[in-house]
């Protein structure tokens, strides 16, 4: 299983389709909001994507669950759990639907960690990144018992792999 993540593009249309495009074979793609875009611009693409405290269009949904070869993600964008401070919320409603990866954004920080078995995943942000210079996104996979998450610029370069 190999997922493509994405979050905070902020109205960045040209490098959300150019690793969009570049990742073709992706078993799912997911953004975890702050597109800042209408509903009406993800109709014709297979992205499963949520809303953010940026996102004015009420079509998206607060949270997806998305069931894909014997894993629960769970999607959220993370204002509303306190992810600038803590992951206790979220990892509260992932026990809750029984999750074993959580997709999230909000902080524009990349980074995952492992918590109950719980996989987290902040891809960083498209658009307008913390903590470092470069704009992120994350391939997350899962290779027999094994999660493997990459970490890549808008270039597609990597810049840091976690194995858990």
């Amino acid at each position: 299983m190999k997922i493509l993540v994405i979050s905070d593009t902020h109205r960045d249309t040209e490098t959300t389709e150019r690793v969009i495009e570049h990742w073709t074979g992706v078993d799912a793609v997911i953004h975890c909001g702050d597109s800042e875009l209408a509903t009406s611009y993800f109709e014709s693409k297979s992205v499963r994507i949520v809303r953010g405290n940026c996102d004015f269009d009420e079509g998206f949904p607060e949270e997806v669950i998305v069931e894909l070869r014997n894993e629960k993600i769970l999607v959220v964008h993370g204002h509303r759990h306190n992810v600038k401070t803590t992951l206790m919320p979220l990892n509260y409603r992932a026990q809750e639907v029984q999750a074993t990866l959580v997709c999230f954004g909000h902080s524009h920080l990349l980074g995952a960690e492992l918590q109950s078995g719980i996989l987290f995943v902040n891809p960083g942000s498209l658009h307008k990144p913390r903590g470092r210079k470069e704009k992120s996104y994350a391939i997350v996979e899962k290779v027999e018992h094994s999660w493997h998450v990459n970490f890549y610029s808008s270039e597609h370069v990597i810049l840091e792999s976690v194995c858990f």
